[in-house]
């Protein structure tokens, strides 16, 4: 695929990927974010963990140049989000809550829109490379309004990287999706630090920080109260008795043993979500 044509600057590559210092955000009497502060490594997964409310998506905006704050400052990708949004944006992609796909389209179809949005060279050939590497080439030229809730999700985040964007946030990805769908995007995530990607996640569920971040962050009442690495927060806490405790396995790891992790019946089979 087309590299990005974005400029960076030289000491980019010395700079957090993201910075955020002193964030605050609000509305009229309701106070968001209350001083927010952090840092993210270029190539790694940085989890933002917080409640319903806690401002995650608040967050989120501001730096995709979507709000602006109140206070403070912040830079992505050496860009500053309030004096070169356009270059923030350049450098960015963004994938929701809610898959942003148009299901008249097939698969393939969305993805050559959005690379002709973005001005990219042979857009054919990109929708066809990504549709390969999501596991959706036999879906591809199916409507999306048949595809599962899984491969919505897929196929949302594989327009997200026409352009090679250098950090992608992805605000709740798995909301609403099953283990196995779950399984998938996780896969995806991973998949994309390892080609060096900055990955700036917020989602409800611990595990999925426990899985992919590098560091991870909990923001609550509109303010970072823990960040660090995983083996760091444990240590916030005392250490747990060990005790013998014969372990039944949990729901998830049931259904995955009766359903298998193949999901190529999932592309072929054209069931609706």
């Amino acid at each position: 695929m087309k590299e990005s044509a974005t400029a960076v600057p030289e000491s980019a590559a010395r700079q957090p990927a993201i910075r955020v210092h002193n964030i605050e955000k609000s509305y009229k009497q309701l106070h968001v974010l209350r001083g927010v502060d952090f840092e993210v490594r270029p190539g790694s997964v940085f989890a933002l963990l917080g409640s319903n409310g806690a401002g995650k998506t608040t967050l989120i905006k501001i730096l995709s140049t979507l709000l602006k704050a109140d206070a403070g400052t912040a830079v992505v990708n050496g860009f500053d989000v309030r004096t070169d949004p356009l270059r923030v944006r350049e450098s960015i992609s963004l994938t929701g809550q809610f898959a942003a796909v148009d299901e008249i389209l097939s698969g393939r179809e969305n993805l050559i829109l959005v690379a002709g949005l973005r001005h990219i060279r042979q857009p054919g050939q990109v929708a066809d490379e990504l549709l390969e590497r999501f596991n959706l080439t036999d879906a591809g030229s199916r409507r999306v309004a048949t595809y599962s809730g899984g491969m919505r999700r897929r196929l949302d985040i594989a327009m997200s990287l026409i352009g090679q964007p250098k950090v992608i946030f992805l605000d709740e990805p798995t909301t609403g999706l099953d283990p196995k769908a779950r399984l998938d995007v996780w896969k995806v995530v991973s998949e994309l630090t390892d080609a060096g990607t900055t990955v700036l996640l917020t989602t409800q569920y611990l595990e999925e920080a426990e899985y992919l971040a590098d560091r991870i962050a909990i923001l609550h009442q509109g303010r970072i109260i823990a960040n660090g690495t995983l083996a760091e927060l444990k240590e916030l806490l005392p250490p747990a008795t060990v005790e013998y405790v014969k372990k039944q396995p949990s729901l998830e790891e049931i259904f995955l043993a009766l359903v298998g992790e193949d999901t190529s019946d999932e592309t072929t089979s054209g069931a609706r979500p």
